[in-house]
């Protein structure tokens, strides 16, 4: 049912609850409706009135008076009826309509938030004719979130987009001003270069990230070998690691299967390793594991970094946001790493886990749900018995990373 349906049907039964309530309620002569009158039937009246009280949106109907004539129980939780009276701004605005004839939009949202109240609530006000109005309430909580998340992330990006493109601006004046010197044009030359490719890789993780929540269709899911994608993201990761002076740690292969988009997850554990990467010391290491728990596969990536302080812990996985800016900056960091695994594993119905300890280091877990050949049987005499590796069954609740001895 549309919501211009609802809206109809709504419309009718405030209609009818007026029509019942002004006779019942008010004493009137008139006689109620016949039981076969095929509008307000009693069954049809019945009809109405549950619909009427189990909308979603909250609805009052108000006389010339600004008194509630009748609302349902929404029209409560939504606070334009508050102890059998309406909101002072509903009533305003019913008198304008009133006045005018015309419908009015209104802003009920609450002016001070108490328990479960909804963060905002817009409203429509039209007129029913002889004196009545009636106000049309829904929650919009979610539409000024998403709105207030769209704002702030297109504000995040203009200046992660500004910094970059004015820095090269800058050092292409700088390039131009030292054109007779040789070492000053090598030194600036590189800046740009590192600049550029900073710039090149926000654009695209923004395309990623934008693929990701949905601007695109996803592939198809296939079997992918998770040793494949621990072999392609290490060897992404291996100039960074040699360059940082980092050792990674590799596990032997397990030959396990998950249902996925090899692209795609080589992507979020090479972001995972890059992370690691970024945030370890000099000489440290980086330990990249993978095993079976139940029917979850769990690759993680563990360093000997500085940690996450527990309040931020929570965080890293927002677009943007970053533990330490100015070392995110200095690596090249774009803040969109981590989101970018997070909503990875999001769509192959899996999840990233964190543990970290400030000072000692995190591991981030990729788990992702175990491939299960659908013409092999699990269970009875014949079952074909499974050669990979089993640590125990799954407890979603519990850490799922066994963390390694730290050095150092």
């Amino acid at each position: 049912m549309n919501a211009l349906l609802c809206v109809a049907i709504a419309a009718v039964a405030l209609a009818l609850g007026l029509v019942l309530g002004l006779r019942w309620g008010r004493g009137r002569a008139d006689p109620a409706p016949a039981p076969d009158d095929p509008v307000l039937g009693p069954q049809m009246a019945d009809l109405l009135q549950r619909v009427f009280r189990s909308a979603d949106e909250g609805f009052a109907v108000l006389d010339t008076g600004g008194d509630v004539v009748v609302h349902n129980q929404r029209a409560s939780e939504l606070g334009v009826v508050r102890g059998g009276l309406p909101d002072a701004r509903a009533a305003a605005a019913s008198h304008q309509v009133l006045r005018s004839g015309a419908t009015v939009d209104v802003d009920l949202s609450p002016l001070d938030r108490r328990g479960r109240q909804p963060a905002a609530v817009q409203a429509h006000v039209r007129p029913l004719g002889d004196g009545f109005s009636m106000v049309e309430a829904a929650d919009t909580s979610e539409s000024v979130r998403l709105e207030a998340t769209r704002r702030d992330f297109v504000a995040n990006v203009s200046h992660e987009l500004k910094t970059p493109v004015g820095a090269v601006g800058l050092l292409a004046e700088a390039v131009l001003d030292a054109a007779d010197d040789p070492v000053e044009v090598r030194r600036f030359g590189t800046k740009i270069l590192n600049e550029a490719t900073r710039l090149g890789n926000l654009v695209t993780e923004l395309i990623a990230l934008s693929r990701l929540t949905g601007a695109e269709r996803l592939p198809e899911l296939q079997v992918v070998d998770v040793d494949e994608v621990v072999q392609e993201a290490l060897a992404r990761s291996r100039l960074s690691a040699e360059s940082a002076e980092i050792e990674i740690i590799v596990d032997r292969p397990t030959g396990l299967e998950v249902d996925g988009d090899l692209t795609l997850l080589v992507t979020a554990l090479s972001n995972l390793v890059e992370n690691a990467i970024a945030y370890s010391p000099t000489d440290a290491s980086v330990s990249v594991t993978r095993r079976r728990c139940g029917d979850w596969v769990e690759v993680a990536v563990t360093d000997r970094g500085i940690g996450i302080a527990p309040e931020h812990q929570k965080r890293v996985f927002e677009r943007f946001f970053r533990v330490d800016p100015a070392r995110s900056r200095a690596t090249g960091g774009t803040g969109l790493g981590l989101a970018i695994v997070k909503h990875v594993l999001a769509n192959h119905g899996g999840e990233v886990r964190l543990w970290s300890s400030p000072g000692t280091g995190s591991t981030f877990t990729m788990r992702l749900p175990l491939h299960v050949e659908p013409d092999v049987e699990t269970s009875g005499p014949d079952a074909v018995p499974d050669a990979r590796p089993d640590h125990g069954p799954a407890d979603p609740t519990s850490r799922p990373v066994e963390v390694p001895d730290r050095v150092g």
